[in-house]
This record gives structure tokens, C-alpha cells and sequence, in this order.
């Protein structure tokens, strides 16, 4: 069994993956879902890291990372699952750089549309947490989401549009 995600682990996680980088280039790693949550104080702890590079050699050693740290890495990030949001790669938030590698939040207005469209528990409390700490606007977040093209549904026939738009509107009338 592996260990939850917590703030110190994360830390070692990205001293970890910088160790292991490559020798050429740079690297951006973004934290996706729970590590943000964790790194940010929102909660303790997560069940895994989620992370996303653009250049997957970083991730060449990650099941030897996994077993040393006993934790769960899952590569993922939110345009995996829901469409992607106009301007999301202009939005990530810097963390660190620990050697090659420099480590972002990945855009939390995508991290809270996933969130929102997944809709769990503890999903909804992160989504809270987004817009409580500043890191989004919700009247951006309802723009972005509503200028989503309905062509850029078709690769996630799970959703509908509406649907969705619904469930982002439930959301941001709770927050009030």
C-alpha cells in the first residue's frame, strides 16, 4: 500500500524528479487536482500526485520514484478528461525550480472546471478553495467555460454542454 500525498512528500517528489531529469534542456512540471490542494494547505493530503510535462522523459524513473517514496503518480491533466479552456497555458502559476526542472500549478481555472464537472465531495470543497484563495475569478471562470466551442465537445462525448454549463452554474450560485 502507498502513502497519501502530503505537503512533505510532494516536496520530495519534486526533488526526486529534478534528480532524475535529463541533462539536456529544461523541464515544467505542472501539479494538477490534490497536489495543489496539498501544497497550498486546502487539505492534508491526497491520494496521489497527479503531475503533466510536455516532455515525458522526465517521467522515465517514475516507478523507481513511486517504490522509494511509496506514493501514487498518475500523469494526467485536465484536458485528458474535459475540453480545454481558451488561454489555459498562459495561466499556470510558478512554484519552484529545484535544477532543471521548474514546477507550476497547472491553470487553476482548468483544474476547477475538472473539478466541477467531476463534482465528488471533496472535488467541490477544492473548488471552493480555487475561488476563496484568490486563485480564480468566478466571472473569468463562467466566460471561459461558456466560450468553450461546441465542435470541442465532440472529443468528450461523456459530457453535454449543457449538462455542464448547468453544473458550473450550481456551483457558482452556491458560492453566494
Amino acid at each position: 500500500m502507498r502513502d497519501r500525498l502530503t505537503r512533505d512528500s510532494l516536496h520530495g517528489l519534486m526533488r526526486e524528479l529534478a534528480g532524475s531529469a535529463g541533462k539536456e534542456g529544461h523541464y515544467d512540471v505542472y501539479l494538477v487536482g490534490g497536489g495543489t490542494a496539498v501544497l497550498n494547505g486546502w487539505r492534508e493530503s491526497s491520494v496521489d500526485a497527479d503531475l503533466y510535462c510536455a516532455r515525458d522523459d522526465i517521467f522515465r524513473d517514475v516507478e523507481a520514484i513511486k517504490e522509494r517514496l511509496r506514493l501514487n503518480i498518475e500523469l494526467v491533466r485536465p484536458e485528458d478528461f474535459i475540453p480545454p479552456l481558451e488561454g489555459s497555458g498562459d495561466r499556470h502559476v510558478f512554484i519552484e525550480t529545484v535544477g532543471r526542472v521548474s514546477y507550476y500549478h497547472y491553470d487553476p481555472y482548468a483544474q476547477l472546471f475538472s473539478k466541477v464537472v467531476r463534482g465528488f465531495d471533496r472535488d467541490m470543497a477544492d473548488a471552493r478553495a480555487f475561488v476563496s484563495s484568490g486563485m480564480v475569478d468566478v466571472e473569468q471562470f463562467r466566460r471561459l467555460v461558456w466560450a468553450i466551442p461546441d465542435s470541442a465537445w465532440s472529443k468528450y462525448p461523456r459530457y453535454s454542454p449543457g449538462a455542464v454549463r448547468e453544473a458550473v452554474d450550481q456551483f457558482l450560485s452556491s458560492l453566494h
